[in-house]
């Protein structure tokens, strides 16, 4: 049997990573890229939008 092994883009980079319990970034290929991607929903530049877009309500 070959061993064959689950692979997923970093969604960083695009740099393909093996998926597994050995990889402590996952899906990201290294700490760096998983650094800014967080760094990135820190300042906001990603944001999961929804219906109701408001934090604080008068109703």
């Amino acid at each position: 049997m070959q061993n064959e092994f689950l692979t997923v883009p970093c969604p960083r980079c695009y740099k393909n990573v093996i998926w597994n319990e050995f990889i402590p970034w996952r899906p990201f290929c290294s700490k760096r890229c998983q650094l800014i991607d967080l760094g990135e929903w820190v300042i906001e530049d990603k944001r999961i939008f929804s219906k109701c877009n408001k934090i604080n309500s008068d109703d």
